[in-house]
């Protein structure tokens, strides 16, 4: 990989390009900068849920998924380079089986609601699906790995299953799309 930075303001992209890992320059609209981005985006976002008050075991994942996505973007950040293992996907899988299993299953639809970690989750699930979205854009120009586009897949999975699990830390619930279906009384 590329120098680590040691000054922030380095002017180089005032141009409109930026440097990959690899010391490569390219456009700061490429595809892969985009990814790059979104991945970027959505570790911030899991640091503000982060601030929240949250159960040992899910601050504990939260954290470890931070340290993948930096992996993931890096990653990005040098094509052809392997940084994100297929064992960070298991993790999830793994980790996406024991909460969803503590939750009732879904009568409807709900909505991005609740308490404000909740919420929060919510939007690091929708901030999963754009990074996913750019990730699978990428691969559709140029080879990249599997496990970048599974590891967001899941993790969009996995932050709606939490988002769930925080609405019910302090007693409450999901909230549910008030649907013509639900308003009938039909289950």
């Amino acid at each position: 990989m590329g120098n680590r930075l040691t000054q922030i303001a380095t002017r180089t992209g005032d141009a409109g390009t930026t440097g990959l890992g690899n010391n490569q320059r390219v456009s700061k609209n490429s595809l892969r900068v985009h990814a790059m981005g979104d991945v970027d985006e959505l570790n911030s976002h899991l640091g503000l849920l982060l601030c929240e008050d949250l159960p040992a075991d899910v601050r504990t994942l939260l954290v470890e998924i931070q340290h993948q996505l930096f992996n993931l973007g890096g990653e990005l950040s040098v094509p052809g380079f392997e940084l994100l293992k297929g064992e960070a996907v298991l993790a999830l899988d793994e980790a996406l089986e024991h909460y969803n299993a503590q939750l009732p299953r879904l009568q409807e639809f709900i909505l991005p609601a609740g308490t404000r970690a909740a919420s929060q989750a919510h939007i690091c699930r929708t901030v999963a699906r754009r990074a996913e979205r750019q990730v699978v854009a990428l691969g559709n120009e140029e080879a990249i790995h599997d496990a970048p586009r599974q590891y967001l897949n899941r993790l969009s999975d996995l932050m709606f299953v939490l988002a769930r699990v925080l609405n019910r830390m302090h007693g409450g619930d999901d909230v549910y799309w008030k649907s013509e279906r639900m308003q009938r009384g039909e289950a």
